[in-house]
């Protein structure tokens, strides 16, 4: 993923640019951000780290396990050792396990809801583009639709408040899409079909106060203008917020 970003980074103006010091991810925008990023640093430590024993062990062996010329006998075997192949079964194990344990552990976290946002967005992705449906207050302001475009900017934009709980309602008419802004750290499927009490329709993140304006783009193939289907998001002060949505009054529902 990071050697991905690192990448694309070169040949589209959509992706965030890789930071070293992230282990090559972008800065992130959201609090989920920060759990991703987390598991991110400790799966480089660990591999780093086995890497590291894996290498000392192999140079070892090599320097000190080796048949002397000036000997005719084999150096000392190893095979049908039980404790040692027993150790060999038993530390791969407990690394998967760990990695399972806090992967399940911060799966879960990126679900959950918390069931009171502040803002509802709805977001429906159809071949080829993007169409977002705010919820404020339980008033709906009028969607943002978007259509195929070559550079994010030119998208349909969704506006949000820094420092603020967001759900999203993920919908498709289609085929599957995939809902992804690299700043969030994470993206969600965007299934077809799905009932409309299924968690997987289901997302929320909290802003973080880093207002600006990110790339969006869908990250699932689907279709002749699939490179096409960019959007962005905006995050602004409440002030402004509070503003846009006064200018967008006229067409609540």
């Amino acid at each position: 993923m990071a050697l991905l970003l690192a990448s694309a980074t070169a040949c589209a103006n959509d992706v965030p640019k890789a930071d070293w010091s992230k282990g090559l991810l972008p800065e992130h925008i959201t609090s989920q951000g920060d759990i991703v990023q987390n598991l991110w640093n400790g799966a480089w430590v660990a591999a780093l780290a086995t890497g590291a024993v894996v290498i000392v062990l192999i140079i070892w062996a090599c320097l000190f396990h080796v048949k002397r010329k000036a000997k005719a006998e084999l150096p000392p075997q190893v095979r049908y050792n039980l404790p040692i192949e027993m150790l060999y079964t038993l530390i791969p194990l407990v690394m998967v396990s760990v990695f399972f344990f806090f992967t399940a552990r911060d799966s879960r976290d990126l679900q959950a809801l918390s069931g009171h946002p502040d803002v509802k967005v709805k977001v429906e992705a159809f071949q080829w583009s993007w169409r977002f449906t705010t919820t404020l207050n339980g008033k709906t302001l009028k969607p943002v639709v978007g259509q195929p475009v070559s550079d994010y900017k030119s998208g349909p934009q969704l506006v949000l408040p820094v420092g603020k709980t967001v759900e999203f309602e993920l919908e498709s008419p289609d085929v599957i899409h995939s809902f992804w802004v690299p700043a969030f750290l994470f993206k969600r499927d965007v299934i077809p079909g799905l009932p409309k009490d299924n968690k997987g329709r289901f997302f929320e993140i909290k802003t973080l106060d880093k207002p600006g304006v990110y790339a969006g783009r869908c990250a699932e193939l689907c279709g002749v203008d699939h490179s096409r289907m960019l959007f962005s998001v905006k995050l602004v002060k409440q002030a402004e917020y509070d503003q846009y949505i006064a200018t967008q009054a006229g067409s609540a529902q």
